[in-house]
């Protein structure tokens, strides 16, 4: 086979044309001494050429020759390859996919007459064919040899299509169910006496107890355990210890290394307690911790119980026993979502740098397709014991018979599943490691692709394959499950099943639907018709309803959707919305479904939904002080009077409440493409100042639309408004009144007694058009903070002001000046008034002892006198203990205390106080950052309590769904109410502790 210097041989390029990639040490071993006889035959080099890895097949049939211990054994191997086709391709197939079988047959040079045979038994072979595979096996070396010959012929059958993806796992499943025994056995025959104390019953879950198991994986098992005779607790203990020797050994036969390495991980880790709970329980132990304390997920694990070693009568007992449970497994509270949830997490928990390449737990990958035949199986199985197989692709067929899954959706996860799965069994049969991540190597690549029939450009080839599948998994895992609800109610392909009424109500109470009855009557009027709406809302409500089912209350979300796609359904822009921008519709969902306010606000006046897409109208950031005061302004100007006027300015309010709330909600929620907000001291400060500028521009339009309609341009007197409390502190709630002060000052020349009555006419005015009934929220405001309180006049001059400040003014209204801030009207009387009141509540000697003591008997009183009867403190945000007032006037002293030499303290805000206290020493980093944590935590809530109910409160919702709802906005999963208030009881106690030290313990 030599060719002159310089010039290729036509090996060479037939090699080439074969597919090698090293066409010239593939030309050295041609010419090498084992292949002499065969080296000119044409039948040789288009077999390899089959292979998948040319170059691998080559190397793999040369140290196999090498290996024969004789010329006669050589020559034997040589003549069966070239006469007989079934052995040429069944073993030139496994040597050109799998470096470690290869090995195996260099190391046990006879075993290639494994793959002569070519009978009918031998095409399809079971258990019974593997235990006599495994037979006469004396110690854990041979088990792995007798093992490894037995992989020999399924791979082989394998990698030449004999069998498909469905036969093979299922083979390995029933070699892996034969090796269990022998180890067995082994373990057994080391210990007769244990043997004899004991029955132990080793059931398979997982994959091998579904009968799809990979080449290389963990074989998932529960043991059980009895004594052989029945009797007193003794004898119970003896055997379970003696089980627990032979099934301990009989994990080792199978997970130790030898000279033959191992053979798979046997892990009992999905036993009762796991890890910390015993090896081997009792029937009756297995029971009874499934009856009390198993979880969601164990209950999903033992879909897939099969006994499959030991003592398969107890095997089967057991399965019996804890058969019913696993049916009953979806009536538990937050089923739906525990599973979700778990799903979650394992993709949260892949390595950022593996997620693209993992074939098994990645989004769009094998876990979940799984995953949702499973929830399927659990939710409907209960009624239907056609569903009840542990193998994945029988039970989606069955699911598809009974109608619980769309006829083209099933094929094309059928599809998509064999196709990973087949690129599974690959990828482990190369070197037989346990592996699920798609190598990144191009040679790796190519020779998988090769391997999967897949001849020009393999690797391009397989990675579009792979995405396409991976993206069909990725789109129908979850429509898998609501997609059928909508065929339940709506038209039908012709000869499709149909979801049945019982069983589309048993999914969506399994999803936390209190009333499925009225969720499907509007599944029915949203999804059917033959119009355009119809047709989109059928394509969005599969995914809708997941996420309305990721909520505390899904019939609320439902429902909204409803009666905004009612309102909005004729018009393109909306339906365009939802189809086209890809965060609209998912944004819609979490609003709806978290409670009533931001509903309420959306309802009436539904075109607000715009602001949830992406496009021009979209932007969920509210928006600033200035541009709204500049779009209430504009609207006044327009206004034929000042009634229009408030209405219009009423109209920009609802609507950026809304924008508000949407964005705090979607923030807490978090969405698909963005997570949760993590800093909850953000959203606190995002609604408070958001509420507070949309108040203060409100109030602006409102002053400038009663002057212009009583007075024209110019008003007789001077006049502004000032902020108190939680508005003069950026910090308002969605449902706090305005509290204020109204200041004027009489323009020259203008009579006092006139000047007042036209500051008395505005203030009237104003509090009456912001709270006439209509379709927008009322805005109320609230002077109690002004001086004399209520029995003070509602307006002053600037000079009746420093008046009684100067001879009357009490230690309260000097403590309430802290949050004073002008927010609307003339900015040069708003000035001079915070002049005026910066003495007091910054005094430059600080506070005396006895305005000390009269602050802290004034909070002790509100403690004891202002909190409603029959609420627990410990849960009241406002007045609890560790609450805003403990915090509030902790930070507040230490301002009345320290302003006038700290300048940092000089703020109306709460949170920049207690930084510059922080900063200035007034107080340590940790109980600083207790407090903080503890005022953030409160207004949370108040915020929360707000959006979930639509109304006001400082406590927790009695009501377990209002309950539900604000915890998740809090961050806690379904079923974690009670941690929450835990949570808040921790917090807030370790607040009250500081406070008690810095506000009623310092000198």
């Amino acid at each position: 086979m030599t060719s002159a210097p310089g010039r290729r041989s036509s090996t060479f390029t037939r090699l080439l044309r074969h597919g090698f990639t090293d066409p010239s040490a593939a030309e050295r071993l041609l010419d090498g001494p084992e292949l002499v006889p065969v080296r000119d035959d044409p039948v040789l080099l288009d077999a390899l050429g089959a292979t998948a890895d040319p170059d691998l097949a080559l190397h793999g049939l040369v140290r196999l020759l090498e290996a024969q211990t004789t010329a006669t054994d050589r020559q034997e191997v040589l003549d069966t390859l070239i006469a007989a086709k079934p052995l040429r391709d069944r073993l030139l197939g496994v040597l050109g996919a799998s470096e470690a079988l290869a090995d195996h047959l260099a190391r046990h040079a006879g075993d290639w007459r494994a793959l002569v045979t070519y009978e009918a038994r031998d095409l399809h072979p079971g258990l019974t064919e593997f235990e006599d595979g495994l037979a006469g096996v004396t110690d854990p070396v041979s088990l792995r040899v007798a093992y490894r010959r037995c992989l020999l012929s399924i791979a082989a059958r394998d990698v030449c299509g004999t069998t498909e993806v469905s036969e093979t796992a299922a083979e390995l499943a029933d070699l892996a169910t034969a090796t269990l025994r022998a180890a067995l056995a082994l373990a057994e025959a080391d210990a007769p006496e244990d043997a004899a104390l004991c029955r132990l019953a080793v059931v398979a879950l997982g994959k091998c107890g579904g009968h799809e198991l990979n080449y290389v994986s963990d074989v998932d098992v529960i043991f059980v355990g009895e004594a052989v005779e029945k009797g007193d607790g003794a004898d119970e203990d003896k055997a379970l210890r003696a089980a627990t020797r032979l099934a301990s050994h009989m994990m080792r036969i199978c997970s130790e290394n030898t000279v033959e390495g191992t053979i798979w991980p046997v892990d009992a880790n999905l036993r009762p307690e796991g890890r910390n709970g015993p090896l081997v329980r009792t029937l009756a132990s297995h029971r009874a911790y499934y009856q009390r304390w198993a979880k969601t997920w164990e209950f999903q694990a033992l879909l897939k119980a099969r006994p499959v070693a030991g003592d398969l009568d107890l095997g089967e007992e057991y399965v019996a026993a804890l058969r019913p449970l696993v049916w009953q497994a979806a009536e538990r509270e937050n089923f739906v979502a525990d599973v979700q949830k778990m799903r979650r997490r394992v993709v949260e928990n892949i390595p950022t740098a593996q997620v693209d390449r993992q074939l098994k737990l990645g989004p769009g990958g094998l876990r979940d397709v799984e995953f949702a035949v499973q929830l399927l199986q659990l939710v409907h199985g209960r009624t239907d014991p056609s569903l009840r197989s542990g193998t994945t692709l029988d039970a989606l067929k069955a699911l598809a018979v009974g109608g619980y899954v769309g006829r083209a959706d099933t094929a094309q996860l059928d599809a998509a599943y064999r196709f990973l799965r087949s690129l599974e069994h690959r990828i482990q049969l190369y070197r037989l490691r346990r592996t699920h991540l798609v190598p990144e190597d191009e040679a790796e690549l190519r020779r998988i692709g090769r391997s999967l029939g897949m001849r020009n450009d393999p690797v391009t080839s397989l990675t579009r394959e792979w995405k396409r599948h991976a993206t069909v998994v990725r789109r129908l895992h979850e429509k898998l499950f609501y997609r059928p609800l909508l065929d339940a109610v709506a038209q039908l392909a012709p000869g499709e099943a149909r979801l049945s009424a019982e069983a589309a109500r048993e999914r969506l109470v399994a999803l936390g639907y209190a009333d499925p009855g009225a969720a499907l009557r509007h599944l029915e009027a949203l999804a059917s018709g033959v119009t355009r709406k119809a047709a989109i809302q059928r394509t969005l409500l599969p995914v809708l309803l997941g996420w309305f089912a990721d909520s505390a209350d899904p019939d609320a979300g439902l429902l909204n959707f409803r009666k905004v796609s009612d309102a909005l359904g004729k018009t393109p822009w909306y339906l365009r919305l939802l189809r086209d921008e890809g965060a609209a519709a998912e944004n819609l969902a979490r609003v709806l479904s978290a409670g009533r306010l931001a509903p309420d606000l959306l309802m009436r006046a539904p075109e607000a939904v715009a602001l949830l897409g992406d496009g021009e109208a979209g932007g969920l950031r509210p928006r600033s002080r200035a541009h709204l005061e500049q779009e209430i302004l504009a609207a006044v100007r327009r206004a034929d009077g000042a009634a229009q006027a408030v209405t219009a300015a009423r109209g920009v309010r609802r609507r950026e409440l809304f924008r508000t709330a949407a964005t705090d909600i979607i923030g807490s929620y978090g969405t698909e493409s963005q997570p949760a907000e993590a800093d909850q001291g953000a959203l606190v400060d995002l609604v408070g100042g958001a509420v507070s500028d949309l108040t203060a521009a409100t109030l602006a339009g409102t002053l400038r639309a009663v002057v212009r309609e009583g007075w024209g341009d110019t008003l007789p007197t001077r006049f502004a408004i000032i902020g108190m409390g939680r508005f003069g502190g950026h910090e308002l709630g969605y449902g706090s009144d305005a509290d204020v002060l109204f200041v004027h000052e009489p323009r020259d020349g203008v009579d006092e007694r006139e000047a007042a009555e036209a500051a008395g006419k505005i203030v009237a005015e104003m509090r009456r058009l912001l709270q006439l009934p209509s379709a927008d929220p009322p805005l109320l405001i609230d002077a109690d903070l002004r001086p004399e309180g209520r029995s003070g006049p509602l307006v002053r001059t600037l000079k009746s002001y420093e008046a009684y400040y100067r001879r009357w003014s009490l230690v309260w209204e000097r403590h309430a000046l802290l949050r004073a801030e002008l927010v609307a009207g003339d900015e040069d009387l708003g000035r001079r008034f915070v002049e005026l009141i910066e003495p007091l509540r910054y005094p430059a000697a600080g506070l005396d002892e006895e305005a000390v003591r009269e602050i802290r008997r004034l909070k002790a009183r509100m403690e004891s006198e202002r909190l409603p009867r029959g609420t627990d403190p410990k849960l009241h945000a406002k007045l609890g203990p560790g609450g805003l007032s403990d915090v509030e006037w902790t930070v507040q002293l230490m301002q009345l205390r320290h302003g006038a030499r700290e300048p940092g303290l000089r703020t109306t805000r709460t949170r920049e106080a207690l930084a510059a206290a922080q900063a200035a020493g007034l107080v340590s980093e940790q109980d600083a950052a207790t407090l903080d944590e503890a005022w953030v935590l409160a207004t949370g809530v108040r915020n929360a309590v707000m959006l979930v109910r639509g109304r006001a409160g400082d406590t927790f919702p009695a009501d377990p769904r209002e309950l539900a709802a604000v915890g998740r906005y809090l961050g806690y999963g379904p079923g974690h109410a009670g941690d929450m208030l835990d949570a808040y009881r921790r917090t807030t106690r370790r607040a009250r502790g500081v406070m008690e030290e810095l506000f009623y313990g310092g000198s």
